[in-house]
């Protein structure tokens, strides 16, 4: 297929496992990052220690901190930038002449905390008509760039752009569906984020397997309650990036939202977590921003909204969980 050239924005672990799993098909990848003197050491070392270690970037891929050289002439934009600074970027990218069909693919996970808008809402915002994808779905970067078998969703409301997004990222070890419900994939890959959260906590309080279990059955539940009401199609949560992501985030090593709530439940404060880690964990400003929709939504999360009182009100952990037992007994 032709050979376009493309930009991935945030040089994190995401952003730099695209632009490899990219460069591998033999397309010309630029990778942006925002710190000149990181970018400088990515050039030198051609390893990203912060973000992938262990993992090489090929030569081939240029690594730039100029943002407005990083966008101009590109045919794909790739945004992997997070979902609290994504706006801030989206606002200098609009004053750059960037091709009128350019592509914008999205795959950040998370819910602006002030708008509680979803990324390709933010990005409309800024940037107006642009030709727009998200990409989602249980995709750990290690694994990815390992070429470990993956799946992903590419969702667009355009039929011709989800297809070409599908030709372009496919290949034997990472496989790619699309669909038409942006709003289901990228609620399930960010809301997932505060079940993980919930799962981290289960497991520094030493809980096993069934409370686990509850905790992903019913953080499906919610999740795809919210999607509804938002207009989301249900059954995009039982999918690859529903209860897919949820199951990984949940789970592997790897999530840092996971570890996140696993400090947490052994007894840290979330300050104390937060300034021991590189990188983000896009689930706690999800779980400010989701907690909010719910009630502006007037839908039932309880399990949401334990997670952002310990979160964000200093709520025992072991409290929270014994209030989440002790909910009046209802149907499944």
């Amino acid at each position: 297929m032709e050979k376009i050239n493309i930009a991935i924005l945030g040089d994190g672990g995401w952003g730099t496992t695209l632009a490899i799993l990219l460069q591998r098909k033999g397309f010309s990848a630029t990778l942006w990052g925002v710190f000149a003197d990181y970018v400088a050491y990515l050039n030198k070392k051609r390893i990203n220690t912060k973000f992938l270690p262990g993992v090489k970037i090929p030569k081939e891929i240029e690594i730039i901190p100029d943002l407005r050289r990083a966008v101009c002439n590109k045919q794909l934009l790739i945004l992997a930038i997070p979902s609290q600074y994504l706006r801030s970027v989206l606002k200098k990218i609009k004053q750059f002449n960037y091709s009128s069909d350019a592509i914008f693919l999205s795959v950040t996970k998370g819910i602006e905390m002030d708008s509680l808008k979803r990324m390709s809402e933010v990005i409309h915002d800024e940037l107006g008509s642009v030709r727009l994808a998200v990409l989602s779905g249980s995709t750990i970067a290690q694994e990815v760039v390992r070429e470990i078998p993956t799946t992903a969703v590419i969702a667009s409301h355009d039929e011709q752009i989800r297809k070409y997004l599908q030709n372009i990222f496919m290949t034997e070890r990472f496989r790619i569906y699309t669909n038409d419900d942006v709003i289901g994939v990228e609620l399930g890959g960010s809301l997932k984020n505060i079940i993980a959260i919930a799962c981290g906590i289960s497991d520094g309080l030493g809980f096993g397997t069934n409370t686990k279990a509850a905790l992903l059955s019913r953080g499906l539940a919610e999740i795809s309650r919210l999607g509804h009401a938002i207009g989301a199609k249900v059954h995009t949560f039982s999918g690859i990036s529903g209860l897919g992501d949820l199951v990984t985030t949940c789970i592997s090593p790897y999530s840092r939202n996971r570890f996140v709530g696993e400090q947490i439940g052994k007894g840290k404060t979330l300050k104390q977590i937060k300034s021991h880690m590189q990188m983000v964990a896009e689930g706690v400003p999800t779980t400010k921003s989701t907690y909010a929709l719910s009630l502006k939504y007037k839908v039932d999360m309880p399990i949401t909204k334990e997670v952002y009182f310990v979160l964000y009100k200093n709520k025992s952990p072991l409290k929270a969980v014994q209030d989440l037992m002790r909910r009046k007994g209802r149907e499944e």
